[in-house]
């Protein structure tokens, strides 16, 4: 099933590079694409246990969907994920 999810702290091109690198390493999740603009994750998702470790994975991240806590500590972590995106070879 393709599902779509509004995330926080999404701010720049290194924040999706890094969404998306580590979205596409989990099991059942394909096509993971970034939009920066409207903070949208859109992905394929096998079944509901994995749209949930994908939320998880995004919340670890510091990018938590928008009906999420969005505290410091989460702020903190999407700055270091992004900061890690943007040193990302191609």
């Amino acid at each position: 099933m393709k599902l779509s999810l509004i995330v926080q702290n999404i701010k720049c091109a290194g924040c999706a590079k890094t969404i998306t690198t580590k979205l596409s390493e989990l099991d059942n999740i394909k096509e993971v694409m970034v939009d920066v603009n409207s903070g949208t994750v859109s992905f394929e998702s096998k079944n509901v246990e994995s749209t949930q470790r994908l939320r998880d994975s995004l919340k670890a991240m510091g990018y938590p969907t928008v009906d999420a806590k969005n505290g410091l500590g989460d702020r903190a972590k999407s700055f270091l994920s992004c900061a890690a995106g943007r040193m990302m070879k191609e």
